[in-house]
């Protein structure tokens, strides 16, 4: 595996969701770079064990490592400078979805606080919901499907950097794992109506 402080940021938060027993969704994870831009990002997503495909409540996650940040990181390795301190560009998607009936947003936002807990200084800010129609071909009931997404930025301190064992980044993303945990127990707690999953991916 490439011993690169992004990889150490991706397995933390990893293993946090092992622990905290969700199911990686098979397909929805990819690691991928920008050709032109240098810029490297990893998506994955989490839901609930034993709900199906697709799951009722899913969580979707996208880490970037921008150009700035890898230079940054290439110069404190090099030459031992820690100026501008590299960050990882974090979003985390909750989406609700094989709803019967269209979602009122202030019910899922009631449950969804309007800043996550610090991942490491700063917290990740809600933005607003979305909502999803979508049409069966079969002239059947819709689906409605609601996304709520948090945005923020980790900076990684000097001593992230220089930690062998990524001690910091074991507490920070970890910390963010169990909290995206607890977001999805909260929202597939709620008492809504849903399609059942397709019984060809049962």
């Amino acid at each position: 595996m490439l011993d690169h402080v992004f990889t150490d940021a991706i397995t933390a938060l990893r293993e946090a969701f092992e622990a905290a027993l969700l199911e990686r969704q098979a397909f929805e994870e990819h690691f991928q770079a920008d050709v032109l831009l240098g810029d490297l990002t990893w998506e994955t997503s989490y839901g609930l064990p034993g709900e199906g495909l697709p799951p009722r409540v899913v969580a979707h996650i996208t880490f970037d490592w921008p150009t700035w940040s890898q230079t940054a990181y290439r110069r404190w390795y090099l030459e031992e400078v820690f100026e501008d301190a590299p960050a990882i560009e974090m979003e985390i998607v909750f989406r609700v979805q094989r709803l019967k009936a269209q979602p009122a947003p202030a019910v899922f936002l009631a449950v969804l606080p309007a800043d996550s807990p610090p991942i490491g200084s700063e917290p990740m800010r809600r933005a607003a919901p979305t909502v999803e129609i979508q049409y069966a071909t079969d002239d059947g009931d819709p689906h409605y499907a609601i996304e709520v997404s948090y945005e923020g930025l980790y900076e990684l301190a000097e001593e992230t950097l220089a930690d062998g064992q990524s001690r910091l980044l074991d507490e920070h993303f970890g910390a963010l794992g169990a909290w995206i945990s607890s977001m999805l127990v909260r929202l597939g707690d709620l008492r809504l109506d849903y399609h059942p999953a397709d019984p060809d991916d049962g």
